[in-house]
């Protein structure tokens, strides 16, 4: 991945003095990424935090027994404890095995990346006198994972699960702090490198998708939505940054950035491996589907009541 974004820079700054189209391209992949790293380094300095230095049991304590009542909890929860989407899927499984409901679990694991406060902030910088998107993204992406928590609670099996023996940086021999910067060199380093993919990735679609093919979809309010939400599960941006890529993509209506922003912390291609490394594939699957129906559908109902 390092050799590839150094290859792909030192080409594209090559390119760029030579075509006027290449010099765009570079402009509008240089602005994301330096809009949306602060919030990436911030985002990804108190994941690392939350992993390594909250109690391995404060959550699971904070939260009620009934089930039902432990969904909504664990989605507040995790609007206020900021967490990326590689760090959430471990501290779900860990949440399990220490006795949370799987239903709560998985709540926490949607709400922690999609509605924490660091991505909101980095969503009201990145649509500017816009708060009524930021509301949006909030709303929709809580609706999204309390209502996956309710069904999984109503349709959930337990042989779906996989959970595998619980590995930690204590039983590595690692201390609080060393704990810490692994977690935190591993997370920037990942992110970082989808956050620069996602980029590039953007750059390249608004310059080179010819503006026929992008007003075939734009100008469809069901296709719109749908496109932006299988371009979110393709590019996998991180959470902390994919406001500032969905905000380049200007084509398209608020509604259908709004399902780019709420899908992409939820489902998307590095997050599906994950979950299926960690829970199994046939929880992997079902889980990931149901998730983007659910997500695509918030999203379009609340674009169209806020926006």
């Amino acid at each position: 991945m390092p050799a590839a974004v150094v290859a792909a820079t030192a080409a594209t700054a090559w390119a760029a003095s030579a075509h006027p189209a290449a010099e765009a391209w570079r402009t509008v992949c240089v602005a994301i990424v330096v809009q949306a790293l602060p919030f990436l380094l911030l985002g990804t300095v108190l994941s690392a935090a939350i992993a390594t230095l909250v109690p391995a049991g404060a959550l699971a304590r904070a939260l009620p027994r009934r089930p039902a009542l432990a969904v909504p909890v664990a989605g507040i929860a995790g609007a206020v404890l900021p967490g990326c989407e590689c760090a959430s899927v471990p501290v779900a499984g860990s949440l399990i095995r220490r006795g949370v409901a799987p239903a709560a679990a998985f709540t926490f694991l949607l709400s922690a990346p999609a509605v924490n406060p660091v991505v909101l902030t980095a969503t009201a910088i990145a649509f500017p006198g816009r708060p009524e998107m930021v509301l949006a993204r909030l709303l929709a992406s809580l609706a999204v994972s309390v209502v996956m928590g309710w069904l999984w609670l109503r349709l959930g099996r337990t042989e779906w699960l996989r959970l595998p023996a619980r590995r930690t940086a204590e039983n590595d021999g690692h201390g609080r702090g060393e704990a810490f910067r692994l977690a935190f060199q591993h997370d920037f380093a990942h992110a970082g490198g989808f956050l620069v993919v996602g980029a590039i990735a953007a750059a390249t679609f608004n310059v080179a998708v010819p503006r026929s093919v992008l007003d075939a979809f734009a100008a469809s309010p069901w296709l719109s939505v749908l496109f932006l939400a299988g371009l979110a599960v393709v590019l996998a941006v991180c959470s902390e940054a994919d406001a500032f890529v969905a905000a380049s993509l200007t084509g398209f209506s608020p509604t259908a950035r709004l399902a780019f922003m709420v899908v992409g912390p939820m489902v998307d291609v590095k997050l599906i491996a994950l979950q299926a490394g960690t829970f199994g594939r046939a929880f992997a699957w079902r889980f990931s589907a149901a998730t983007a129906v659910v997500a695509v559908a918030a999203s379009a109902l609340t674009g169209w009541w806020l926006l």
